[in-house]
């Protein structure tokens, strides 16, 4: 074995092999766990939740995600490695863009080693990019949110937009450091809606930042109006199992990260899905992102996302497990049998649900009783917390608090030498 690549927890069964989990977290191992199905976490966070789950067999040193070729020679060698002790290729699952990305850059080699389906290079490119999705979609027919452009001299020119636009980058890459995300965006949310165009066209970041970012008309609707059809297709783009999910609250409100979700029966979003579904084809694992327009009742097609996600957690509680399903089929060439879910669990993230409830509240849009109600209402599973998987949430406290400790400490020595220094 390669030394970036530890499995002594392991034993190796041919008939039964880990899956490799490229990013990911708690919300993808834990799916996997509770199908029974071996997991090996790479990442190169050595603080990274999921290294210390109940249900990691197996780690993975990996570089910087900077490093590309560091990284994806790094993953070429467990691949081959694991694939030479048991003979066979391993499955493959990946938890972002950047991984996705590198998974794409590195398709071929990667493939020798490993069991994944990807969508075509055109298609796959289009789902990162969000520039080239929006022509990409219109060249089939998909109902997406008219793109604005900037000095344009057309009618789709941003000048002449009526109503709120919604701004959000091209590319979500490296998007954790991206000055996009850390000023624009405020260090918060994956998009940011202005009051207008000339707002948008007035702000200087936006000015400056104007060839990375797309510009899209608002659709009307709350959080509430946000929908999703998640799903895994086989190599030819037939769907072998879905789900519909709906936020119930985002922090910041319309365009920040998921806060509260559930999963619901909505045949209408459910139908859309599938026609999307069929007409690219998707193939692999997806998510794509609907959003219903509250006053015309139409429903958008926002985004499409080729990647695991936090979703499959819930899917797994509330019956569909979408990781065992594509594992199944990797592994042992098994198609699920008709597949039926339950929308009684939901899944939250308490901490930045508590600060959605603020937002709310702040505007007068949710009263603490509601939210509270709200949250007793229904079982919930959390990002980080379980009580079968309680490691995760105590390394993360922990060093929550030893970080808070040290910055105290160094806050008091820097007084007390203040002190000593102004002392006569």
């Amino acid at each position: 074995m390669t030394n970036n690549l530890d499995i002594a927890r392991f034993r190796l069964r041919p008939e039964h092999p880990p899956a490799f989990l490229l990013g990911g977290g708690l919300n993808l191992i834990r799916p996997l766990g509770f199908a029974g199905i071996p997991a090996i976490v790479a990442s190169p966070d050595p603080h990274e939740p999921a290294l210390v789950s109940r249900y990691c067999g197996g780690r993975c040193q990996l570089p910087s995600r900077r490093m590309h070729g560091a990284m994806a020679e790094t993953l070429l060698a467990a691949g081959a490695s694991l694939a030479s002790a048991l003979g066979r290729r391993i499955p493959l699952f990946y938890g972002n863009d950047d991984y996705l990305n590198l998974i794409h850059a590195f398709r071929d080699e990667l493939a020798k080693c490993f069991l994944l389906i990807l969508n075509e290079p055109d298609l796959a490119g289009a789902l990162i990019d969000k520039h080239r999705f929006d022509a990409f979609a219109r060249s089939r027919g998909l109902p997406v949110p008219r793109t604005l452009a900037w000095n344009s001299g057309g009618p789709d020119d941003l000048i002449y937009a009526e109503g709120p636009v919604l701004v959000k980058p091209k590319l979500k890459l490296g998007w954790d450091n991206s000055p996009i995300y850390l000023h624009l965006l405020g260090g918060r949310g994956k998009a940011r809606v202005f009051r207008s165009a000339r707002e948008v066209m007035e702000h200087p970041l936006a000015v400056r930042h104007q060839d990375q970012l797309t510009f899209q008309e608002f659709i009307p609707g709350d959080d509430r109006h946000l929908w999703s059809f998640h799903g895994f297709a086989d190599e030819v783009g037939t769907l072998l199992a879905g789900f519909v999910g709906r936020k119930l609250r985002t922090y910041p409100s319309l365009t920040g990260m998921s806060t509260f979700l559930e999963m619901a029966q909505n045949e209408e979003v459910a139908a859309i899905g599938r026609r999307i579904v069929a007409q690219l084809p998707l193939k692999g694992v997806f998510k794509i992102d609907l959003k219903e327009d509250a006053v015309s009742g139409r429903i958008y097609l926002l985004e499409i996302n080729a990647r695991y996600n936090l979703w499959h957690h819930m899917g797994a509680r509330n019956g569909i497990n979408l990781p065992q399903v594509a594992y199944n089929y990797l592994v042992h060439g098994k198609r699920p049998l008709a597949m039926r879910y339950r929308s009684t669990v939901r899944w939250i993230c308490f901490r930045h649900d508590f600060h959605a409830y603020r937002e709310l509240a702040s505007r007068g849009e949710l009263s603490f009783l509601d939210w509270l109600f709200s949250l007793l209402a229904s079982r919930k599973v959390y990002d980080l917390f379980s009580w079968s998987d309680p490691l995760p949430c105590l390394m993360i406290t922990a060093n929550r608090v030893q970080s808070r400790l040290r910055r105290g400490l160094a806050y008091l020595a820097l007084r007390l030498r203040q002190w000593l220094s102004t002392a006569s």
